[in-house]
This record gives C-alpha cells, structure tokens and sequence, in this order.
C-alpha cells in the first residue's frame, strides 16, 4: 500500500520540468527543479525536518517546548508543519513587506506571527532578528533554530536536494541556479554537485541591493531572497558566480513563466529563472541548466500577480500618458528627488526647499536608492509657516520632530489622468518607480505637462 505515515514523508523528490517556451530561443536546456511541489509548498520544508531533528537529538528542544523564528514565511511553514506532527508550539517573527496571504498561512497552522517593521537596522531592538531573540528569552522552552547560523541548513540540501538533481539529469546537469537566502540550498547543492563533478558551475541569483551582489542589503522588494549580513550557511567559496536581478525582471519573469508555463512562481523564483537565462546566453547545445525555484505565486497573488499593487509600485505602465511623462517633461535642473532625512534640522530642509523651488519634501531614512518603505513622512512650506507663527526656534528641531505623514503615492506608469483625481485631494505626491521613490509632482507639474501636451 502506498501509503505515507505523516506528511513529513512527503518532502523531497520534486520533479525537475522543463521551460519549454521561457527558455525556447536558449541555446541549451533549461529545467526548473519545482519545489514548490513539496507539502508546505517550498524548498524550506527539507531544512526545517533537518534541524528539528537536530534539535531533539541534542536535546535542544524538549516536548511541549516552542519553536520561534524570524522569517519570511516559507520556513516558517516547515517548521509549522513539523511542529503540528510532533507537538510543539509555534512563534514566527516576519516583516511587514511580506504578504499578508503569508502572514494568514502561518497562522492558518496555528502559529503566532508577529510582525516588525523592514526599515530598521539588523540590530535594532525592534528588527525581526532582534525580536526574535527577545522572545526566545522571554518564553519558557523556546528554542531558536536559527536557519541563518544551523549549519543542518545546508547540510539537508547536500544530503536530499544535490542528490536528487544528479540522479534527476543522470549526471549531465552543467550548471545549478538558485537564489541565495540563508544560503543553504546554494551552499548544500553546490557541495554534493562538486564532489561529483568539480566542473558544475554553481550560481547565485541575488536581489540588487543584497549584500551577495556587493549591496548593502537594501533596498528591495523581492521577499525570501538577498540579505544585508553575512549568514554562517553561506559558503561563498562554492559559488562560482552572483548575478544581480532587479525586483521589475523579477517580478516580470515570475509572471512570465507562470502565464506562460502554466508553474505559479513567486518573485524569488523569478529572480532565479531571470539569472538562469542570462547564463544560458553563454553556454552551448550540450549544457544542461537546472534553477532551483523555492516557493509557490500563491503566497504573493496580493503582490506580484495584482495589477494594481504592481502599478501603484511602478512596475507595470499604462497606455497613452503616464506619470514617468511628467517627471521626463520638467526642467532639466530639477533633480528627480530631493529629500531630507528625519535627523536633519528644520533649517537645513527650508534651505533645501529654497534653492530648489519647492513647496514639500519626503523624510526618507538612508541613502539613495530609497525603498518606499523607507519614507518616513513629509515637510511642506505651509505646515513650516504654520509651526514658525508660534516660534521661530522650531528651525532648530529636526525634521523627525514636526513631519507631517508621508505623501500619497503613484506609480511612475500609472495614466496622468489618475495623478488629476488624487491631486483633488492632496497638494503632491510621491512616485514610485520600480518600487523604489524616484520624484515628487505637483499639481503645477501635471499642469504644466497636460498645458505643453495641448500646444504640441
């Protein structure tokens, strides 16, 4: 009788499939190893098993006890899907740029999410690493696997992932793809692959940003990929190649790939298939690409497949005029995007907005490039007005202590007619393009723009 004893028995040996219209104009062959075919509907399903046992081998984790991670959702849900056979309790700290689908999934298997903010520091005390460890602390019988540090990350992918792909392609596989993480699939694959044939070529596919591809870990929107420190499980000595991808090709070939192929990716898996192309470009007739996609789209279908989150971040244009066309109609002395950060004194953004000739700026923390949720809130000429009536020393506070909220935002290729209806209620706004800030508009900036339109 074919019959599994628990669900756990149902990770691993995932099918390897071809990308017979992505990848038709390639010259070589290039397969997608879909681990999303596992039970939790990622490739995070083999290490959660693997350090679990580990755990309760070292008795490290004691029945009864609580298994508490920071993560974007995929490991979470393996380990969610051990915790429920072996009966542990559950406690996962994630982001708030992750999907909120992924949030209800963890939940739907009984775990307690809690959720921190993505644009602090990795060692701020309100960081998802940081929590973490704050509540490993604070709960009796917690135990922390730590899928960053724990080197059975990658030793689960040596011992079942590198396996299968060699048995899979018989040998012949040339070149192995994936998104480096926590780099333990890399990291475990690459070490299996190499004992057997030192020639395979082993590479990253990297969000730019990350600090893989030479970032500083920000910023980007593609979620469960990329980092901004060095995790112990990744052994860059068996990397042989980092290919930086952009969220917009992402994003874009995870859509692709699933209208087109019929296999709904998420965006890291867009990233990985993106990177596998690039390197099919140099090789020949006889070279075998296998790209490793973690996850399912279904996790992201509020995200990446939804028209609209995608063109109010920029990524997708609309026919006729767009908002990109108004930027590109201003005067060339005008720099995209001026902003102060929350630090500065009120004096330097009045100083700002006088040389420049404009009414409002974002407060955005970091240096360029920006991520959107790396804008903190907004100045303006009126509120500044408003608040020197009562004093004048309120030039020598900073920013952070009398910004207003953020600005709306508007994707760059959104219709300009959409940027007329929200400038009814609002004196300016932010555009993203990208997902990334990029320029603030104004109603005479529209104007202006539909005024040029009707002379030519």
């Amino acid at each position: 009788m074919e019959i599994f004893d628990s669900v756990l028995d149902m990770i691993g040996n995932t099918p390897l499939v071809n990308l017979k219209k992505v990848a038709a104009d390639k010259p070589c062959r290039v397969v997608v190893k879909a681990e999303m075919m596992n039970p939790g509907g990622s490739s995070k399903d083999r290490p959660a098993v693997t350090m679990i046992d580990h755990a309760e081998r070292e008795g490290l984790l004691k029945p009864g006890g609580t298994i508490v991670e920071p993560t974007s959702g995929n490991t979470g849900v393996g380990l969610a899907i051990v915790a429920a056979q072996r009966g542990y309790q559950c406690v996962f700290v994630m982001t708030d740029k992750v999907a909120t689908e992924k949030v209800d999934l963890l939940r739907a298997y009984g775990a307690e999410v809690v959720v921190c903010p993505v644009a602090v520091a990795p060692d701020d005390p309100k960081s998802y690493y940081s929590t973490a460890e704050r509540l490993v602390k604070e709960i009796p019988g917690a135990y922390r696997p730590n899928q960053y540090h724990n080197q059975t990350n990658p030793l689960s992918h040596y011992e079942t992932t590198g396996p299968e792909i060699w048995r899979q392609t018989d040998g012949t596989i040339t070149h192995f793809v994936a998104g480096a993480g926590t780099g333990g699939t890399l990291s475990g694959v690459s070490r299996y692959l190499k004992e057997q044939n030192p020639a395979i070529q082993v590479i990253a596919a990297d969000p730019e940003g990350s600090v893989y591809s030479g970032g500083s870990g920000r910023p980007y929107l593609v979620e469960g990929v990329g980092e901004d420190f060095w995790p112990d499980t990744y052994h860059g000595e068996l990397v042989d190649r980092v290919i930086p991808v952009s969220d917009a090709d992402s994003f874009r070939m995870a859509r692709r790939v699933s209208r087109e192929e019929g296999l709904l990716i998420g965006g890291s898996c867009g990233t990985a298939v993106a990177a596998a192309l690039q390197v099919a470009d140099g090789c020949g007739p006889d070279d075998l690409i296998v790209v490793l996609t973690p996850d399912s789209g279904r996790g992201y279908l509020s995200k990446v497949f939804n028209d609209q989150w995608m063109a109010g971040f920029g990524f997708l244009r609309a026919d006729g005029p767009v908002v990109a066309d108004v930027i590109e109609s201003r005067s060339s002395g005008v720099p995209d995007l001026l902003y102060v950060q929350p630090h500065q004194l009120v004096r330097d953004a009045v100083t700002m907005m006088h040389e420049h000739g404009v009414s409002q700026l974002p407060v955005g923390k970091g240096e360029m490039p920006l991520a959107a949720a790396e804008i903190a809130g907004s100045v303006s000429e009126l509120r500044l007005m408003e608040l020197a009536f009562d004093t004048d020393a309120v030039l020598d506070k900073t920013v952070e202590d009398i910004m207003a909220p953020a600005l709306p935002t508007i994707g760059a290729g959104e219709p300009v007619g959409l940027a007329v209806e929200m400038l009814e209620s609002c004196s300016a706004m932010l555009v993203l393009d990208g997902g990334r800030p990029r320029a603030v508009i104004s109603s005479s900036d529209v104007l202006n723009f539909l005024s040029s339109a009707q002379e030519g």
